[in-house]
């Protein structure tokens, strides 16, 4: 059918769809050899057009796999083998990225060949053979002396980077076979190929790096993040052990926001590392971020309870050590309603239930304040607790319920005899008042009925008691 319209003076060979692709393009990308062939003896056949995404029919050959195409248009000087499409990437690019070894050999077959010719990323041939885990395109393009493989994107990404993220074993073993590598090359985030794997885990490539001499295990990058942070964040227990091994090794190194390794590791609630961190004595527990928050707030924080019991086990943790804000490791617990991490705290004598962070809100009045009837009842279980104790605010752990409307925390309280339901803050506001004012009606049901029952209900001049409180809204 090609043949005999091919044989007609009215039909144009080189008539595009409506996407601009015209017959060449598209006998190219499906690989349909004779087609090709025909086409290209057409006098006015234009073998380069490309498509509206810049895409020509030896791109579009190179991209799908069509080495019978590739190897017949490239035998044409008309040819251009370098031509990009409209993101800039050649026909090298494209075979490279997919894995074409055949293509990629005919087209450095070309003497005209950039065989390094980025895209408009920056990303060259080699790199994306390395990104795409194509060991054979790797291999062909590492045995070019006109191939950088230092050259990065435009993100400063070497094919070095790329291959280590991708945790490709064997580009990362071919490239640094060449003589003129540069294994700890950082992006321009500052994350090195060691950085990279360390973040993904991949262990393969972490030992091959490490094995290097002129890799720097403790090299961070712009915030500061080193590969055994990075590792301890994401869990990557098998790196981390690894990254330990090195002599040479800082495994207290903090980011620039003061978060070290074992901080990185009790946060992200990754218990394997906390435990292998903790081994070291050259690691300290009580090592806090730039806010004064220590791996064991951290963990309390999150709920990590693992991390917290690993933690406590240390002789030298401070059990009870505050951020800047005055926020213990049991204040962030109660806050964070992890009644896990209340529990194990509380157990120790060494922390006070009564700490109050800078505003003087205890972890009974953030516990209250957030409804974490769990966390109140095991608070008021320790027999040195201050059940009334206000916030600088003058606010009560009873204020703090009552302004919530979390009638199951005022109940509890109001069973304490030594919790004074009338006890109002520093701006005269009592526990009723603050609940009637937020319309909590169940609350303020619960507290007119305690303070009847102790004979203690405030009489503000010219109201009754006994009349509804401005602002409940409903029964």
């Amino acid at each position: 059918m090609v043949k005999i319209l091919l044989g007609r003076g009215d039909v144009n060979p080189n008539k595009p769809d409506n996407w601009g692709e015209t017959p060449l393009c598209c006998a190219a990308w499906n690989g349909n050899d004779g087609v090709v062939k025909m086409l290209l003896e057409r006098g006015d056949i234009y073998p380069d057009k490309p498509s509206d995404d810049g895409q020509s029919p030896l791109w579009n050959a190179a991209c799908g796999e069509r080495e019978g195409a590739v190897k017949i248009l490239l035998e044409r000087s008309d040819v251009d083998p370098n031509k990009p499409n409209n993101c800039g990437q050649t026909p090298l690019c494209c075979a490279a990225w997919n894995g074409n070894d055949g293509a990629v050999k005919m087209l450095l077959e070309r003497g005209d060949i950039n065989p390094d010719k980025p895209s408009d990323d920056g990303q060259s041939p080699l790199w994306y053979a390395a990104c795409g885990e194509r060991e054979g395109a790797v291999k062909i393009l590492l045995e070019r002396s006109d191939v950088d493989p230092n050259k990065p994107n435009n993100c400063g990404q070497t094919p070095l980077c790329c291959a280590a993220w991708n945790g490709n074993d064997g580009a990362v073993k071919m490239l640094l076979g060449r003589d003129d590598i540069d294994p700890d090359k950082p992006s321009d985030k500052g994350r090195t190929p060691l950085w990279y794997a360390a973040r993904g885990g991949y262990e393969g490539v972490v030992k091959i790096l490490l094995g290097r001499g002129d890799v720097n295990p403790n090299k961070p990058d712009n915030c500061g993040e080193t590969p055994l942070c990075c590792a301890a964040w994401n869990g990557n227990d098998g790196v981390v052990k690894m990254l330990l091994e090195r002599g040479d090794i800082n495994p207290d190194k903090p980011s620039d926001d003061g978060q070290s390794p074992l901080w990185n590791a009790a946060c992200g609630e990754r218990e394997g590392a906390v435990k292998i961190l903790l081994e070291r004595s050259d690691v300290d527990p009580n090592k806090p971020n730039n806010c004064g928050q220590t791996p064991l707030c951290c963990a309390a924080w999150n709920g990590n309870d693992g991390a917290v019991k690993m933690l406590l086990e240390r002789g030298d943790i401070n059990p009870d050590k505050p951020s800047d804000d005055g926020q213990s490791p049991l204040w962030y617990a109660a806050c964070g309603e992890r009644e896990g991490a209340v529990k194990i705290l509380l157990e120790r004598s060494d922390v006070d239930p009564n700490k109050p962070n800078n505003c003087g809100q205890t972890p009974l009045c953030c516990a209250a304040w957030n409804g974490n009837d769990g966390a109140v009842k095991m608070l008021l279980g320790r027999d040195d607790i201050d059940p009334d104790k206000p916030s600088d605010k003058g606010r009560t752990p009873l204020w703090y319920a009552a302004r919530g409307g979390y009638e199951g925390v005022v109940k509890i309280l109001l069973r304490r005899s030594d919790v004074n339901p009338n006890k109002s803050d520093n701006h005269g506001q009592t526990p009723l008042l603050c609940a009637a004012s937020r319309g909590c009606v169940r609350v303020v049901a619960v507290l007119q009925a305690a303070i009847t029952a102790s004979q203690a209900l405030p009489k503000a001049e010219g109201t009754s008691p006994s009349l509804p409180l401005p602002g409940v809204r409903g029964t």
